[in-house]
């Protein structure tokens, strides 16, 4: 049953999609699919008498995370086109006040003998008070973009954040930082600027076997009038085994600021395999 789940989950990834934008999602990292806090569980109980006696079990969040994610595809005939997308999500628990987690990626996309992507993308992110209600970060990150034609985008940035619902099964955060963006575009003149920027993060589990989940940024430049970054992103995925996934997700990009003969708006869509380790 495992093999026809996995062929079936490999077989997905032939399907066609539609890939022209950089990768988005970027996953909560205060949010491993489980929750941050200790918890206690029933796991027996027994009666003796007219006494019953329940027996628990305490069990202790992950201190170390891992999560990869890989789609792709590949067609020939009127249109030649291979393209490949590889995320990962690294989250490490150092105490109870410091969590350290990165999120890369990188997408590769050939068309007609053509390089269309080639998408870089690498962060750290150190978060202060990671089991409180309210908590602090502060990250840095670096891009680079064939297909936004971005030779180089480094950020950084602090601010604080909450979590708005943090059940088992449901889980809501809104975050809100100060961020300084060094943009160095290939055909445009280079772009400095101070955001807010501010996300949105959702994820809910369905019958222990589905998991939706969404992120939504909002960064507009505070020292440039017109200058204005969105993307947003939402995933279903379905747990075929402990580790591994099947997972699909549509991700839209957008930049009021880009380079000669570019579009303002990307949109993604893609399916592909989930593995993660706790």
């Amino acid at each position: 049953m495992r093999l026809y789940q996995t062929l079936l989950a490999l077989a997905l990834l032939c399907l066609l999609l539609n890939a022209n934008a950089q990768t988005t999602e970027q996953p909560d990292p205060l949010r491993p699919s489980q929750p941050d806090s200790t918890q206690k569980v029933k796991v027996d109980s027994t009666k003796t008498g007219n006494a019953t006696t329940v027996s628990s079990t305490t069990i202790t969040p992950a201190v170390f995370l891992y999560r990869l994610t890989t789609d792709g595809t590949a067609t020939q005939g009127n249109v030649n086109r291979i393209l490949l997308q590889l995320t990962a999500a690294i989250d490490y628990s150092a105490s109870k006040q410091f969590k350290f987690s990165t999120n890369p990626s990188f997408v590769y996309g050939r068309q007609n003998g053509l390089l269309n992507e080639r998408e870089w993308f690498g962060d750290f992110r150190t978060t202060y008070r990671h089991e409180e209600r309210v908590y602090y970060l502060a990250f840095g990150s670096f891009e680079r973009s064939n297909l936004r034609k971005i030779l180089s985008r480094w950020i950084v940035a602090g601010g604080a954040g909450v979590k708005i619902v943090n059940r088992p099964k449901a889980y809501l955060s809104l975050t809100d930082v100060l961020l300084h963006e060094n943009s160095d575009f290939l055909e445009l003149e280079d772009v400095r600027v101070w955001r807010n920027s501010a996300r949105l993060f959702g994820e809910y589990t369905i019958n222990d076997k589905v998991t939706v989940s969404h992120t939504t940024f909002w960064q507009p430049a505070l020292n440039q009038r017109g200058n204005v970054r969105w993307n947003g992103s939402v995933s279903v995925q379905i747990k075929m085994t402990n580790a591994l996934s099947i997972r699909t997700a549509l991700a839209n990009s957008y930049e009021s600021i880009v380079s000669p003969g570019r579009v303002r708006n990307d949109l993604r869509w893609t399916m592909g395999l989930v593995y993660e380790r706790k």
